[in-house]
């Protein structure tokens, strides 16, 4: 397999869009949801996308397929939710490992054939690993402003256990996203060390956090700079931000870590931001006209999109890629 850091010195590499918005596309039931070791489980499960790579991998492969037509280097697999913690909520705690396991088997699969068609755009996966339903740093009980709903050393035992079985499965590189609360990346990034220690392995790692509104900040209150230097203490492949915002609104916290981070640079905004019904409008020749902004600046290394993102907007984002050079990494750090 090349090396992927080679590879970011000489173009941008392009990431995949929303899995969410094409799994929305089918339509699915609750049957959908559930195969013979499920067909009698309790709780209801409709929604718990991550379990689609047991229930229905057709789907699953199909998606990884379309966005690697439509011009994608890497694909992340379907394990957002793939945590203990995340899924308590439905009782299924017992079956993370198969979870994320298969899902990384899916996506390696659909990338080999892509690769062994054309081995000179290699592809990858990206072990997906969502922030979980749980907040290290606040308080969901305003009247306890003390109470934790989760302690560090549980986040780093589910953020392993996560970890080990997306290695063992095949992917490439592991991909910390959406990151609400720092202390709980500093989790897994700890987590994932000793993945690697253990295995005697250096998959890469990447991260990238959410800035939730105007403020420029992110849930537990950091600004870009302060999230940056938060997880500075990991070498990692590439740092970033995704969801939230659109690609307009997230042009003035990427210059932030483009100008400060020794590490590639990430984006993979949403299509716009929601409508009152909750769905994303922006076309894909609206987002790219943003993103080639980012492009023209020399602010990025990779490149996708997330929620409300299709394989014709990443279909979009490639061909503008191709016309620009990757961000070269900075020779000065951060003080």
């Amino acid at each position: 397999m090349s090396n992927i850091k080679d590879i970011l010195k000489e173009r941008i590499l392009v990431l995949d869009g929303a899995m969410g918005t094409m799994i929305q596309r089918h339509k699915l039931e609750e049957e959908d949801f559930r195969n013979e070791n499920l067909k009698d489980h309790t709780s209801p499960l409709k929604g718990n996308n991550d379990l689609l790579s047991l229930t229905r991998p057709d789907i699953i492969k199909e998606i990884h397929a379309e966005y690697f037509n439509a011009g994608a280097d890497i694909v992340e697999t379907n394990t957002f939710s793939g945590t203990t913690i995340a899924q308590a909520d439905y009782s299924l705690e017992h079956i993370i490992y198969e979870l994320n396991y298969e899902s990384a088997k899916i996506a390696r699969e659909v990338a080999d054939e892509f690769t062994a068609k054309e081995p000179e755009k290699p592809r990858f996966v990206a072990g997906s690993i969502g922030p979980t339903n749980r907040t290290a740093s606040l308080s969901p009980d305003v009247n306890d402003p003390g109470y934790r709903a989760i302690t560090f050393d549980q986040l780093v035992k589910a953020y392993k256990e996560q970890g080990q079985a997306l290695l063992e499965g095949g992917v490439d590189i592991f991909l910390v996203e959406t990151v609400f609360d720092t202390l709980n990346a500093k989790a897994a990034l700890f987590a994932l060390s000793e993945v690697n220690e253990e295995n005697n392995t250096d998959l890469p790692i990447m991260v990238s956090g959410t800035i939730t509104d105007a403020s420029g900040r992110t849930l537990s209150g950091q600004t870009t700079e302060a999230f940056l230097i938060s997880v500075s203490h990991i070498p990692l492949l590439s740092i970033g931000l995704n969801c939230a915002l659109g690609a307009k609104d997230l042009e003035p916290y990427l210059k932030v870590l483009s100008k400060n981070s020794n590490a590639f640079v990430s984006a993979h905004p949403n299509a716009g931001l929601p409508n009152e019904f909750g769905q994303y409008d922006e076309t894909p020749e609206m987002m790219g006209k943003q993103i080639e902004m980012f492009l023209k600046d020399g602010l990025i290394n990779i490149i996708g999109g997330c929620c409300g993102t299709t394989p014709d907007h990443i279909k979009v984002i490639a061909e503008l890629t191709g016309k620009y050079q990757p961000r070269p990494l900075p020779e000065t750090l951060l003080a």
